[in-house]
């Protein structure tokens, strides 16, 4: 089902406080990882011709729109999210007219098209980053350049303009000797930060935005787009520089201080998107944009997704994602089901009266949640606790966003060695941590790595069980630029693609029930039973409607918490249960008995 025939939801329902309501408000995202989804010219890299050719299985799936990762001309030296070109297609991935082909293949299905979008930097290989280097050149003030310390040797240890790390590891200062001067980065050195505190700067975002609106597209997805706004002091120094009025606060176990509490929801965050929306998407229809809000909480989703602020439409969040961290993201710790509810529950609670949120676990830098969170050990394990943790994500109040191959149950890569690795940020934090700072030991690294590593999410696509999954063909002659999963021969689309107890018919049924009923799209959502430390439970009310949901988050069997069971009375029929992660009589008969199978999840109808 597409959005040709997805049921459009009737003012009398609300949804994120617009009105009408949005067309979003019932549809399901699906993030394509254009490297790792289909190679269709032998080269060992996923591109657009590739997508195009997939667009059936999307559009079986159910889904409404497509988000793809960054398929702009960039060195790839964070796999396209560093851009040396925002208006021109990378070779690797193809052609402008391939991506013309692809948006009037995909709208004629019915399905939409967002692309990834970055500019809180550029590639250090980007036109106006190089005309930057001049002191003299207009574009002279588009990054964050500062002198090195007074007393020190420009380049050398001890020069930078302050001690922040960056979040790939080293110094979140790059020197250049050509301008003889540093420039920020807050990823990768080849990643320099965009001044947005510059209006020129943000005209020429508005432009090329506006170019790819009018070349079709239906939004954008903008990646780490709450770091745009940095805190000055009152002389526009930042934190830690010379004279600065600000303190850049402690040093960490890496050997820096923390950018993020100075970068992260600046002070003119609200005032750039609010002048965005103006500038871009007001006057159009159609559109979806969405903000990855690093350092946001809940209470400030609310705000920037509270339509009578005009700013952006969603929001992805990160607490509920770093609930098996601590400190450190490769510090990791037991999951633990009442964190995520905790987190969860905040996120709901924050937009019950305006604003929206976005439902999602897995996506290009999260691991796969069935093999962090659920079982990945045996078949019935994981394909249980895949639908489980579908279950639980898409029957809360929100848009849900699926990453590719989470609907078969892919795994994480289960890599062994530092070689298999591609992610920038996973072999400069090896490096940094066990190499260079020593506050890491090597095996608890790599086991940090094999769990939460991001090229867990991006071996290729498993299509089917040949050589290379379908990816690519089997007799290609360059290999996947990242190895795939030896499990492809058992996990793949087409061996689930007819199965009507495969995960993907699972999540067939998910996407349908999100079309198709009202109160699962928009419902008030109400925790119940917040103690359970192994039960995830709540309801969704529209008008006299409820719907509750109870799912069973672990390996081991469950009691029935006693405010669920008070709710359901004597049982439940058959006919009341919408879904369960195991069928229909089995729930049945769980429920009786007063307790959840492992893994087990029903959604009743009260």
């Amino acid at each position: 089902m597409t959005n040709f025939n997805r049921s459009t939801l009737p003012d009398t329902v609300r949804s994120n406080g617009a009105t009408p309501n949005p067309w979003w408000a019932n549809a399901v995202v699906y993030q394509v990882y254009p490297r790792s989804f289909q190679d269709t010219n032998g080269d060992g890299i996923g591109d657009l011709k590739g997508i195009t050719s997939r667009l059936d299985y999307l559009a079986d799936l159910g889904v409404d729109v497509v988000w793809l990762s960054p398929v702009y001309k960039s060195p790839q030296d964070d796999n396209g999210y560093d851009i040396s070109d925002y208006q021109d297609i990378d070779p690797l991935f193809g052609t402008l007219e391939d991506m013309d082909e692809l948006l009037a293949e995909a709208h004629r299905r019915g399905l939409k098209i967002v692309m990834d979008l970055v500019v809180n930097h550029t590639s250090d290989e980007h036109a106006w980053f190089q005309a930057s280097r001049d002191k003299d050149d207009p574009h002279a003030d588009w990054y964050w350049w500062r002198p090195a310390r007074p007393g020190h040797e420009p380049g050398t240890p001890g020069a930078e303009p302050n001690q922040w790390g960056s979040y790939f590891g080293g110094s979140a200062w790059q020197y250049d000797p050509k301008r003889g001067e540093y420039y920020l980065h807050q990823f990768s050195r080849k990643q320099p930060d965009l001044n947005w505190e510059n209006p020129e700067v943000r005209k020429a975002v508005y432009r090329m935005m506006n170019w790819w609106m009018d070349r079709g597209i239906d939004g954008f997805r903008m990646d780490v787009i709450t770091l745009i706004s940095k805190h000055l002091d009152s002389h526009g120094r930042l934190p830690g520089e010379v004279g600065s009025e600000l303190s850049e606060g402690e040093m960490g176990e890496e050997g820096y201080t923390d950018a993020s509490p100075f970068c992260s929801d600046g002070p003119r965050l609200d005032e750039f998107l609010a002048e965005m929306r103006r500038e871009v998407f007001e006057g159009r229809e159609g559109y979806m944009n969405v903000g990855e809000a690093p350092g946001i909480t809940p209470a400030r989703n609310e705000h920037v997704t509270d339509p009578k602020n005009g700013e952006l439409d969603m929001l992805f969040l990160f607490d509920h994602v770093g609930i098996d961290q601590e400190g450190s993201k490769w510090n990791t710790v037991p999951f633990e089901v009442k964190n995520l509810r905790a987190r969860l529950a905040d996120q709901q609670e924050a937009v019950k009266d305006a604003g929206w949120a976005s439902l999602f676990f897995c996506n290009h830098d999260q691991p796969r949640v069935v093999s962090r969170w659920g079982n990945d050990t045996d078949r019935e394990s994981r394909e249980l606790s895949a639908k489980a943790f579908g279950m639980l994500l898409h029957m809360h109040r929100g848009t849900p966003y699926i990453y590719e191959g989470e609907e078969l149950g892919m795994t994480n890569a289960h890599f062994t060695t530092l070689e298999q690795y591609r992610d920038l940020e996973s072999i400069n934090a090896y490096r940094q941590r066990v190499e260079e700072a020593k506050c890491q030991s090597a095996e608890s690294m790599m086991a940090a790595l094999a769990l939460i590593g991001r090229d867990n999410a991006r071996t290729p696509m498993q299509w089917d069980a040949s050589r290379y999954a379908g990816f690519t063909a089997p007799d290609a002659a360059t290999e996947p630029w990242i190895g795939v999963n030896p499990n492809h021969v058992e996990i793949n689309a087409a061996e689930e693609f007819d199965d009507p107890d495969s995960v993907y018919s699972f999540y067939k049924k998910l996407i349908a029930m999100r079309h198709n009923n009202a109160t699962i799209a928009t419902g008030e959502w109400n925790l119940v039973a917040a103690d359970s430390e192994q039960v995830y439970s709540f309801t969704r009310t529209s008008g006299d409607d409820t719907i509750l949901v109870i799912v069973n988050l672990t390996d081991k069997s469950a009691g029935l918490p006693g405010e669920v069971a008070e709710l359901l009375g004597d049982g439940v029929a058959e006919s009341q249960i919408l879904l369960s992660t195991y069928d229909v009589a089995h729930s049945v008969k769980s429920i009786a008995r007063g307790e959840l199978a492992r893994w087990e999840g029903v959604v009743i109808q009260l």
